[in-house]
């Protein structure tokens, strides 16, 4: 097709989302002082970040409630057109979107919870899609060092589709000391790392459904089709590529946390894609100035949608699961403990300052998104 894609075209309306969102911050923010009753309060500027907070004395209490959106349905054509289960990946794609917005106040997380509703209880019938399910959550609540608390399996008929799942879920989490609370003390000079995705991970895929369903061989569609150079992807089909398990961010954290290494503000770059850079909400310009090629999957994207390379930075993470900002003197220590825990971390940028101006640049690709792009508070 000749026009490009966006994800407004696959029916997800981020100002209609956001506009929400905000309203129910506003109502929310009224509740607060039942708080004192239970001997905690809510601490400024914890409302609009990925992670709720709650304070105690010597303590923060952290909660997130997360789903994991239409990836599962990827996983259901897959599975019955390929025979390939990836459900234990959809779960660790779950609990992933979970404890990394957890992990964004400086949380760790102690016990995840299950939401996995239904349309009609025979979907729990296909025991190896089933087990495979369960296998993965426990996984993800290994890979996070958090409990697998409990959970809760509704049957929605005539709200879910009867062949489909909605999974979600929701993690708590502790800061002690309290210190260790990331709080968003960003200055001018500090630089911006990034930490590696493993592809889509779980946002956008409304849209990469879209595309499928334009392609005469849907997901099986060799990703080589319309990316030759992809390399070591050669010869994965394009819906095993948006089934990679996502990343978990948790030791990442950890580690800075046990290295005394202070982490001044952390993004989960998922909705919005590059936009969440600017979460923050003292303005700064975010200038990345090393960006890296877009993985095999996000090129396939860009061509096969076609999708715009500025609406592509707008929704997908576009290889950066995560991105960190540090003083310029722990630079190099932070990427060492990002590196020594197994991710792939680099320097990416830089945080500036100009006047009341809030934005991210990307001068190599000649993208800028400015602060009325992202109205999340």
């Amino acid at each position: 097709m000749s026009d490009t894609l966006s994800y407004e075209s696959s029916g997800v309306d981020y100002d209609q989302l956001d506009a929400f969102k905000r309203a129910c911050q506003g109502a929310a923010r009224t509740t607060a002082p039942l708080l004192a009753a239970h001997g905690y309060s809510e601490p400024a500027n914890t409302r609009g970040e990925s992670c709720y907070l709650i304070e105690a004395a010597d303590h923060y209490l952290a909660h997130v409630e997360e789903g994991l959106g239409t990836k599962n349905l990827v996983a259901d054509a897959v599975y019955a057109k390929q025979g390939l289960n990836f459900y234990r990946e959809i779960a660790i794609d779950t609990v992933a979107t979970i404890v990394n917005d957890l992990v964004t106040c400086g949380a760790l997380p102690i016990s995840v919870a299950m939401h996995a509703a239904v349309g009609d209880s025979a979907w729990f019938a296909d025991s190896a899609r089933m087990q495979a399910l369960v296998d993965g959550w426990a996984e993800g609540c290994r890979q996070a060092h958090a409990v697998w608390g409990g959970g809760e399996t509704p049957t929605l008929k005539s709200i879910v589709n009867e062949s489909a799942i909605v999974l979600a879920g929701s993690a708590i989490g502790r800061i002690a000391p309290k210190s260790l609370r990331i709080t968003g003390e960003v200055r001018e000079g500090d630089r911006i790392l990034f930490l590696a995705s493993s592809g889509v991970q779980t946002n956008g895929l409304s849209l990469c459904r879209l595309i499928a369903d334009q392609l005469p061989k849907g997901y099986a569609t060799p990703l080589a089709d319309f990316v030759p150079t992809a390399g070591s992807s050669e010869g994965q089909s394009y819906g095993e590529a948006l089934l990679a398990p996502s990343v978990i961010y948790v030791n990442f954290v950890a580690e800075c946390q046990r290295r005394g290494l202070p982490l001044n503000y952390v993004a989960h770059v998922t909705g919005h894609g590059w936009r969440k850079l600017m979460r923050l909400e003292e303005p700064f310009v975010y200038e990345i100035t090393e960006p890296r090629e877009p993985l095999p999957v996000f090129q396939f994207l860009e061509k096969a949608g076609p999708i715009s390379r500025r609406e592509l930075y707008a929704t997908y993470n576009m290889g950066v699961g995560f991105a960190a900002y540090v003083a310029p003197e722990y630079t190099e220590a932070v990427l060492a403990a990002a590196r020594e825990t197994g991710y792939d971390a680099w320097l990416a940028g830089t945080v500036k300052k100009e006047g009341t101006r809030k934005a991210v640049e990307i001068p190599s690709l000649g993208l800028s998104y400015e602060a009325d792009t992202l109205a999340l508070r």
